[in-house]
């Protein structure tokens, strides 16, 4: 998650927009082709050459070559644009290799330096761009030049060897789950544990159908006061039932686990339209509480707690340590506000995906600053917000320091952060 300074707005990210599944591209046999220029082999199998295809124009600065083909199956079908540029009119950046000699009409092309954009415009209207240093093509006949017998695995064996489509491409955009890929809500902890209602996030790759695009969830995308359960084609399930997702990009989704997810291992899985992630394992606990305190306000090794004065502008920081925003140190007596995910149910019940509009209570929750307790005015959900806790405490009489051992519960669980904060006299 990314993080910005104040905490009531740390649910940020993008929506992309849907589409279909997953397709074949499949290049007419008359008028595409790609032509591949062999440049001398490297190893048993393995073939490695430069690539010439579409047409390239050179404006005194960057080449830029274009193929264009039609494709069938997503969106019921439409036209898909290869565009390579790469500084200056020398060699292509881009190489096709054969990996497997076992299977030589499968070719992969690469580009090292310079961008491959490929663009996929459906016949529907919707349009799609992916990003990517590879792409694979699978050679349908082969149409040879310049030698007597001739397969995709001659690219590159036989100098100046000319292959020519038609062609067909697969667009792998099936979502997937990285190892250690989900976390809860990372400036909350970023514990491997989950809870029902808490805030998690996903990485991974494919996960929204762009990379080029990201956005967080508007207004428009809930349902009176309940949060959406699918992004532009992005949905999330934890333990089968549908969680609230906030933020979705090619490489990170935030969801709120659902509140009546069941305790225990449960599987994660990510759908968008290229189709359905591996179910991804992990445990969810009753509760997971975590306090906001996000990496960059780690000061000389120690964790600072995000903690907000009543002006809800100024932070409790040692003096000066920042000039981004104002800072002072906390004093006994002084009500500060502490943020938090994963601390479980409130009275009265408040559902994950709902937006807090009463107010409510958390039971059994502690705070004590060096091994003091606080007194509490409020704890439980925060109004106006999804799935956030805020806690109103009242600093206790404690020795001053910059750095002051904060530590928390939630009845006999208590919380597993190390967490300082400034209070002075």
């Amino acid at each position: 998650m990314r993080l910005v300074i104040f905490p009531l707005v740390f649910l940020c990210g993008a929506v992309l927009a849907p589409r279909a599944s997953a397709s074949v591209i499949n290049f007419g046999p008359t008028n595409q082709s790609i032509t591949l220029t062999g440049v001398g082999a490297n190893g048993a199998g393995q073939a490695f050459s430069r690539v010439t295809w579409g047409s390239c124009v050179f404006n005194d600065a960057v080449t830029t070559c274009t193929l264009t083909a039609p494709f069938t199956g997503v969106g019921g079908g439409g036209t898909v644009a290869f565009v390579l540029s790469y500084q200056g009119n020398g060699p292509s950046p881009m190489t096709a290799v054969v990996l497997d000699p076992t299977n030589p009409n499968t070719i992969t092309i690469s580009i090292s330096g310079g961008s491959f954009v490929e663009t996929l415009t459906e016949n529907n209207g919707s349009t799609l761009t992916y990003y990517g240093a590879t792409s694979s093509f699978t050679s349908w006949t082969t149409q040879c030049t310049g030698v007597p017998v001739c397969d995709a695995q001659h690219v590159g064996l036989t100098p100046n060897a000319t292959i020519t489509g038609p062609f067909s491409a697969t667009n792998d955009i099936t979502p997937a789950i990285r190892s250690s890929g989900v976390i809860s809500a990372g400036a909350f902890g970023a514990f491997p544990s989950v809870a029902p209602g808490t805030w998690i996030e996903i990485y991974g790759s494919k996960l929204g159908t762009t990379v080029a695009q990201s956005n967080t969830w508007g207004a428009s995308d809930f349902n009176g006061v309940n949060a959406p359960k699918a992004l532009a084609g992005t949905t999330v399930t934890i333990g089968g039932q549908p969680a609230f997702i906030d933020y979705v990009s090619a490489e990170q989704v935030n969801a709120q686990v659902p509140s009546s997810v069941a305790t225990g291992q449960q599987q994660v899985v990510v759908t968008t339209g290229g189709g359905s992630s591996i179910p991804y394992p992990v445990q969810v606990n009753p509760i997971q509480p975590g306090l906001l305190a996000p990496p960059v306000f780690q000061l000389n090794g120690r964790q600072y707690i995000v903690a907000l004065f009543p002006d809800g502008v100024t932070y409790v920081l040692p003096p000066g340590v920042t000039s981004a925003v104002p800072t002072r140190r906390a004093r006994p007596g002084d009500t500060i506000l502490l943020y938090g995910v994963g601390f479980g149910p409130v009275t009265p019940n408040i559902p994950a995906g709902q937006v807090v509009e009463q107010s409510n209570t958390l039971p059994s929750f502690q705070v004590s600053f060096a091994g003091t307790p606080a007194q509490v005015n409020y704890d439980g959900l925060a109004p106006t917000y999804v799935g956030l806790y805020q806690f109103n405490v009242v600093v206790p009489t404690t020795a001053a320091s910059d750095t002051v051992p904060l530590t928390f519960s939630v009845g006999t669980t208590a919380g597993s952060q190390t967490l300082v904060i400034s209070i002075g006299n």
